[in-house]
């Protein structure tokens, strides 16, 4: 038995876990029937793939990316250009080429080509700004966001500029995106354990001898900011169908705090960690706005200050970085070894304490 596929039977329990953990909250949006809560369900769904997508490269490399939500608005916009009636494209999109304009293919399909047009520029930027490290690759990355912001704003005849988009079709049915993100579970594990994931890990926790042992950093990385990259679009995908309008700033400085902060407080060096950073922050931020909307006690209604989600935000980060560096799972995966215990991360390798700064 090679080492790969003895290391893919000790890890995949931390897939099959989160997985059910996902279908639970599935089966809960069913049972309870309101579509309030279950638009709550979805958007935590579609968190867990962009976070999820964004730990496929920041996990990996141990380089923090400030420009994936980039990805999401080119997965967003190619989901509105495939799917969206011929009629309103002439309408809002008259620069389209003609058999785009023409073309009107399901969500799912719709998704997939997503994946692959923002893996595809994924690759594109990602040949250059790969061979950066430190802060530097970080900064390129927020370029690249800032890039693509600035074109999908201005670019009216193909985006409609920063006018909304609409007449994209909405899918209200929670099991798409539970499957979606399921995937990106199962994806994020595979290039873990992969060759190209196990090497990455050890260039980011032992860069000499990685080098010293032939691996190529640039191309380590690059493979996983594609994947990322890919993940990302399929959630940009659904989440123009979640809620069937666009814009260029949705997917700019708000997303890309969001999606980090839930990796963080998770743990950035474990898929466990991202998944229970997106669940235990989406809780919070549900009750929180439950607060805000107000709660009638009595005779009298109590509700929070506006504003207190972001600040909430705010407080759980600082106490999570200086109380657990290495976020609520410690950078350890959920395995099932005995009740309430973790396992190693799912490459089989320990995991650095990332408070201690990034690789090199």
């Amino acid at each position: 038995m090679s080492a790969r596929t003895s290391v893919a039977r000790r890890t995949l329990a931390t897939p099959l876990i989160l997985s059910a953990l996902l279908i639970v909250f599935a089966l809960l949006a069913w049972f309870v029937g309101s579509k309030p809560f279950n638009q709550t369900i979805i958007d935590i769904f579609l968190r867990v793939i962009l976070v999820v997508g964004l730990y496929i490269f920041v996990g990996n490399s141990g380089v923090i990316s400030f420009g994936h939500a980039g990805f999401t608005c080119l997965g967003a916009y190619a989901a509105a250009w495939l799917t969206m009636p011929p009629m309103m494209k002439q309408t809002l999109l008259p620069g389209l080429p003609e058999w785009l304009t023409a073309l009107q293919l399901p969500y799912w399909a719709g998704a997939g080509l997503a994946a692959l047009w923002a893996a595809v520029w994924a690759a594109l930027f990602g040949k250059i700004l790969m061979r950066l490290s430190g802060i530097a690759a970080s900064i390129a990355t927020f370029a690249m966001l800032a890039m693509i912001n600035t074109i999908y704003s201005n670019w009216e005849d193909v985006t409609g500029a920063t006018s909304s988009v609409v007449g994209i079709p909405i899918v209200r049915t929670v099991w798409p995106y539970l499957i979606a993100a399921i995937l990106a579970v199962f994806i994020a594990w595979a290039h873990a354990i992969s060759r190209a994931g196990l090497a990455l890990r050890a260039a980011r926790d032992e860069p000499t001898a990685a080098s010293a042992s032939g691996i190529d950093l640039p191309r380590e990385r690059l493979i996983a900011f594609v994947v990322s990259g890919a993940v990302m679009g399929m959630g940009g995908a659904l989440f123009a169908h979640s809620i069937g309008v666009v814009t260029p700033d949705t997917f700019y400085l708000g997303l890309t705090f969001i999606t980090l902060s839930m990796l963080v407080v998770g743990g950035m060096g474990s898929l466990s960690g991202a998944v229970i950073g997106v669940l235990f922050l989406s809780v919070l931020i549900q009750a929180l706005r439950w607060l805000e909307a107000g709660v009638t006690i009595g005779a009298s209604k109590f509700a929070l200050p506006n504003g207190v989600q972001e600040i909430a935000l705010g407080v759980v980060m600082i106490l999570i970085l200086a109380r657990r560096p290495s976020g609520l799972m410690g950078n350890k995966e959920l395995g099932w070894r005995r009740a309430g215990s973790v396992a190693p991360d799912v490459s089989g390798q320990k995991q650095p304490d990332l408070s201690k700064g990034v690789s090199k």
